[in-house]
């Protein structure tokens, strides 16, 4: 998908690119595929906002994306491919052979009128295809991949995203995350050929307060720009710094880069090498 840019006939669109729709084939959503979202803005069941900065936004309908690929050996024909305002990716409409249609994540080359299969045993390593990580060969990228079989996939589900396997042992698979970091997965875990599409997604500039808005983004107030009674970054005069050993949350809290994993996790075992730190 490539980046649109526009005249820069305001300061907000001087400054903005937006997506490319060419590779939309259906403008329509299947209406027996979508619900109605409802708004939370970052409230829970008791009224508490438990979310900071999430309100407002577009009205829009959520589909019902199939990550868990169970219809097996029941092959299907992409009918379309749609835009879905609640994720990066494009989603494919699969119309399958038994008249069932779902909704699956679309990866780079897959194209109206070609057949997709998910199995549990080796088929055709196609884009589209869902099968067992123990079938896929080192080196091939693959997405919506599951942590623990049946679940549905859990990982590499956004737009540009590619999961490579690295080998196959005894009960596990080695995968290399796109953060680069390197984990086990049992080897009997669902996976979907092909690198995620609408990879430019990453490259979209918003341009204006606006845009966010609309996505359901309300601001974000740096501490330091706060009084000392709203946040302990707040307070001074002019640009100040903020006074302390290290950042903190509102509440105290260390932020800005902490681990927050649990040492006592159960999947630590399964991470063989940490992602790397952005620098």
């Amino acid at each position: 998908m490539p980046i649109r840019k526009v005249k820069p006939t305001s300061p907000g669109r001087r400054l903005s690119s937006y997506q490319d729709f060419s590779d939309i084939t259906k403008t329509q959503p299947e209406k027996s595929l979508i619900v109605i979202r409802k708004q939370f803005s970052g409230r829970n069941n008791q009224g508490k906002i438990t979310v900071r900065h999430q309100g407002g936004g577009a009205k829009r309908y959520l589909r019902a994306v199939d990550f868990k690929r169970d219809k097996f050996d029941v092959p299907g024909i992409v009918a379309a491919i749609e835009y879905d305002p609640s994720r990066g990716p494009r989603i494919a409409l699969i119309n399958y052979v038994d008249g069932e249609k779902r909704y699956i994540v679309a990866p780079i080359d897959l194209k109206v009128g070609m057949t997709v299969l998910s199995s549990k045993k080796l088929i055709e390593l196609t884009s589209g295809n869902a099968l067992p990580l123990e079938f896929i060969p080192a080196g091939m990228p693959v997405h919506n991949v599951e942590l623990e079989p049946g679940q549905g996939g859990k990982l590499g589900r956004a737009a540009g995203n590619a999961i490579y396997v690295m080998s196959v042992e005894k009960k596990f698979a080695q995968i290399k995350m796109p953060s680069g970091e390197i984990r086990l997965v049992k080897k009997d875990c669902l996976a979907t050929i092909g690198q995620v599409g609408n990879v430019d997604y990453r490259h979209v500039r918003w341009g204006k307060a606006g845009r966010s808005r609309h996505r359901g983004i309300r601001p974000t107030v740096r501490g330091s720009a706060m009084n000392p009674n709203d946040h302990r970054h707040g307070g001074g005069e002019g640009n100040q710094s903020i006074g302390l050993k290290r950042p903190v949350t509102k509440w105290g809290k260390p932020a800005y880069g902490v681990k927050t994993r649990t040492g006592k996790n159960k999947s630590n075992r399964l991470i063989l090498q940490r992602r790397k730190a952005k620098k």
